[in-house]
């Protein structure tokens, strides 16, 4: 007596069922993170990592806490933005024009601002270590409580700024240290 062929193979070897527990087994896997994209909309929280953003208009943007991480603004329109708590490391602000923006609690270490103009904007405790700031423009800018440890600041325009401890006014005419 033979055993007709259908009965002679593993469950698994039929193709209907190796697929319902394919399609079943892809179902209960967990998924993985989203990871933001360059396209997504400027917003609270957006993942921007490594994008290009050279030229935008983001006046008024809300990126707070935002991930910036190596992305690049260079020649973009960032005034009045809101980046309280972004994290902005090694992003490019090159000639960018960011009167009136708020990088409070922001972390930019590394970060390149390169003759932006940032006057008027707050850096209130803001992670500025080894930021480059070579001919920006921070006329009127607050900087209480921001970490400046080898920030490089030759020839920025601090004029009128709040120093680091709050207290200080820098004189008119402060190029590369407040006076």
């Amino acid at each position: 007596m033979s055993i007709p062929r259908h009965l002679g193979r593993p469950a698994l070897a039929h193709p209907a069922l190796a697929l319902l527990t394919l399609v079943g087994a892809l179902t209960l896997a967990p998924t993985p993170p989203a990871l933001g994209a360059c396209t997504d909309v400027a917003q609270q929280g957006v993942e921007w990592r490594r994008c290009y953003h050279d030229g935008r208009n983001l006046t008024g943007a809300d990126l707070r806490d935002a991930t910036l991480r190596d992305t690049s603004f260079q020649r973009a329109t960032l005034k009045d933005a809101d980046l309280r708590g972004a994290k902005g490391f090694r992003t490019r602000f090159v000639s960018a024009d960011m009167q009136g923006a708020d990088l409070t609690g922001a972390d930019m270490n590394e970060a390149d601002f390169t003759k932006a103009d940032l006057s008027g904007a707050s850096l209130r405790d803001t992670d500025l270590r080894r930021a480059r700031f070579f001919r920006a423009i921070l006329r009127g800018a607050d900087l209480t409580g921001a970490d400046l440890a080898l920030a490089d600041l030759l020839h920025a325009d601090l004029s009128g700024a709040t120093w680091i401890d709050g207290q200080r006014v820098c004189a008119d005419d402060s190029i590369g240290q407040c006076n």
